[in-house]
């Protein structure tokens, strides 16, 4: 291809995007700095009202920002959670990586375990989640050696993707065919599942079997990177290098840039679910946005 009509392609490309981005977030928006008082947040996940819990990973801390506004810290013991997500009745499930386990904090703040081992094995370190609508729970479950763990290597071979039944103490493995499994997140019919596998720069979709396993894979695009949110329309937000945006047919549309180092994660929040909740790096941001997300 000559270098002009290269130029020109890209220059269309470009222009394409722009419009599309136009039509998703609100007229001259920006990322709007939260506060920047933290280490590493991570995991953003919105109730039912519009409130967003969100973790400081390595301070161990949830907090939550409500749909005023308002900063608060819901607990300074979150078990090191890392990916979050609030269930249909205000309970918080937690990838927690101090012992890597799944928890559920009450409303109130306290917490039990989900679960604590596959096949009497422990956990590589659950990163993020989703919950099912009918109450089953698949996470993702990298290796990220932790400084604060004892040990050295784990004890499962390979990065895989585990559903938890509703109700149920044991896991079962639904995905071995990705490199690093991070970000994760469902349709809100529960038919598909989108795994983002930063370890081998792709993001996949299955499709939701009725009885919970996965199958049907398809390449959904040829960039991974960490967390993953849906909007009303189906298209995908990647977060990595700001937030890359891509329509159901896993062409990008977009891109927000954000100024931070890395953006670890979104979700969309507020009383109308049209702000997008941004976790990056020491910092959270807020987007306007003229969608609404999926969740």
């Amino acid at each position: 291809m000559k270098l002009a009509a290269f130029l020109l392609l890209a220059a269309l490309s470009a222009n394409a995007q722009s419009d599309s981005l136009h039509r998703l977030v609100a007229d001259g928006a920006k990322p709007v700095l939260v506060s920047k008082q933290f280490k590493f947040t991570e995991g953003p996940a919105p109730d039912r009202k519009g409130n967003i819990y969100f973790t400081d990973q390595p301070n161990n801390s949830i907090w939550k920002y409500d749909t005023k506004g308002k900063l608060s810290l819901f607990t300074d013991q979150s078990g090191r959670a890392n990916g979050l997500y609030v269930d249909r009745k205000g309970n918080i499930l937690a990838c927690a990586d101090a012992d890597n386990q799944l928890w559920s904090f009450s409303p109130k703040g306290g917490h039990t375990v989900l679960l604590d081992n596959f096949e009497g094995k422990k956990l590589n370190g659950p990163n993020d989640l989703w919950i099912h609508p009918n109450g089953d729970i698949y996470f993702t479950d990298p290796y990220y050696q932790r400084n604060y763990w004892t040990r050295q290597k784990p004890e499962i071979e390979g990065m895989k993707v585990y559903r938890l039944p509703a109700g149920s103490k044991t896991a079962e493995m639904v995905a071995d065919d990705i490199v690093k499994p991070n970000g994760i997140v469902g349709t809100p019919d529960g038919k598909y599942l989108y795994v983002a596998d930063i370890g081998g720069d792709k993001i996949y979709r299955y499709e939701i079997q009725p009885d919970g396993k996965l199958a049907g894979r398809i390449l959904f695009t040829s960039k991974g990177g960490d967390g993953i949110t849906l909007d009303e329309r189906g298209n995908l937000y990647l977060c990595g290098n700001g937030v890359f945006i891509y329509n159901p047919q896993g062409q990008q549309i977009g891109h927000i840039e954000v100024p931070e180092k890395w953006t670890a994660n979104a979700c969309f929040g507020g009383k109308k679910r049209n702000i997008l909740f941004l976790t990056a790096s020491t910092a959270v941001y807020t987007v306007q946005m003229k969608v609404k997300g999926a969740e």
